[in-house]
């Protein structure tokens, strides 16, 4: 099966510690750093950071995407992903928790809404049985 779109981005110098992260389109252009909660003097983003921008915005858009096909109106969504980095015998993992806010619905509504956006973002679909996925819905 072929791609509809491939993203590019180039990893430079020293990695996660003052390292460069640059897309191939030049609009992403980032110095990383190493966060101070694991050491580092922090001051530029890190890969969790720019994996819980990317899949919170995934999600949202899923999220968006099967409200519409269900003819589901919504109101006032948000997405907020939680990575964490965890150490283990052989390096680190991660875990996730997304954190889905959603108005305009009774909480079994949104429940059911965020399980099916869970089942079709390529995020959650790739990392499903690979790392720990905790779903916090809120309805506002």
């Amino acid at each position: 099966m072929s791609a509809v779109y491939t993203a590019t981005a180039t990893s430079t110098g020293e990695g996660r510690r003052g390292g460069q992260v640059t897309s191939s389109d030049g609009v992403l252009d980032f110095t990383l750093a190493i966060p101070a909660e694991m050491g580092g003097a922090g001051g530029g983003t890190n890969p969790e950071q720019l994996f819980a921008a990317g899949w919170s915005a995934c999600f949202h858009s899923a999220l968006k995407s099967v409200a519409a096909a269900e003819k589901t109106p919504i109101q006032d969504s948000a997405v907020v992903a939680d990575i964490g980095i965890v150490p283990i015998e052989t390096g680190y993992t991660l875990t996730a928790t997304l954190h889905v806010e959603i108005g305009g619905l009774d909480q079994a509504a949104a429940e059911a809404l965020v399980a099916k956006a869970h089942q079709v973002c390529p995020y959650s679909n790739v990392t499903r049985g690979n790392i720990d996925v905790q779903l916090d819905v809120t309805v506002a």
